[in-house]
């Protein structure tokens, strides 16, 4: 056993974790969107905390082994690794820096809810599209640094791939801005509606039926 496929099953593992991590978070993202109770938007939130770092953990293991091989065996100066390794670096901080704290914020939301139905509150951090269209662009680049270690590309193609990877997770995020947007539409006119209900019936007092107003 050489040292370069001691490398390649490290980067290999590391791929595999990456994978199941991303997989639990696009799971849960879709559970927690069909869940209608609070104690089951703490049991789904609660397992994609847990799997953030290991998520981050297999990101380190991909970095490092394959910065290990590219030093090696195939030169730093390879287009397609060093795009691989810009895109690695560049995306790998959501996990920690965005949907980490985001998914916390939501599990301390549903921590202190009481068991039941979903508040308003915690249905809008439920459905926050950011959460979304995150884990997916996450994970079509990384599907695309799978392409660029599989085929070894040349640069501009390596380019071209990655983007287009980008510009597919980002647009897949749409629909859940969308939603977002017309919930909160509906929300405010839900609120208008009572508030307007709510006044005519209180302020108006010609509308109050009465035995004066009975009369005419």
């Amino acid at each position: 056993m050489s040292t370069y496929t001691l490398e390649l099953f490290l980067h290999v593992s590391g791929a595999i974790g990456v994978f199941a991590g991303v997989g639990i978070w696009l799971f849960g993202l879709s559970a927690l969107r069909m869940a209608r109770r609070v104690e089951q938007v703490r049991a789904i939130a609660w397992l994609m905390i847990v799997s953030i770092p290991f998520m981050v953990l297999s990101l380190v293991l991909i970095g490092a082994a394959g910065l290990a091989m590219a030093i090696s065996t195939w030169g730093l100066q390879t287009p397609w690794i060093i795009v691989s390794l810009v895109s690695l670096v560049l995306f790998a901080p959501i996990n920690m820096f965005v949907l980490d704290p985001r998914m916390r914020a939501l599990f301390a939301k549903a921590g202190e809810e009481p068991d039941g139905p979903l508040s308003i509150e915690l249905v809008k951090h439920i459905h926050d599209p950011t959460l979304g269209t995150l884990t997916q662009t996450l994970a079509a680049v990384l599907l695309g640094i799978v392409f660029l270690m599989t085929n070894k590309p040349s640069l501009t193609t390596s380019i071209v791939a990655m983007v287009i990877a980008l510009v597919l997770g980002l647009l897949s995020g749409v629909p859940y801005w969308y939603a977002a947007r017309r919930r909160a539409k509906s929300r405010d006119m839900l609120d208008k509606s009572a508030l307007y209900s709510s006044g005519r019936t209180s302020e108006d007092p010609f509308l109050k039926k009465t035995i004066w107003t009975r009369r005419w």
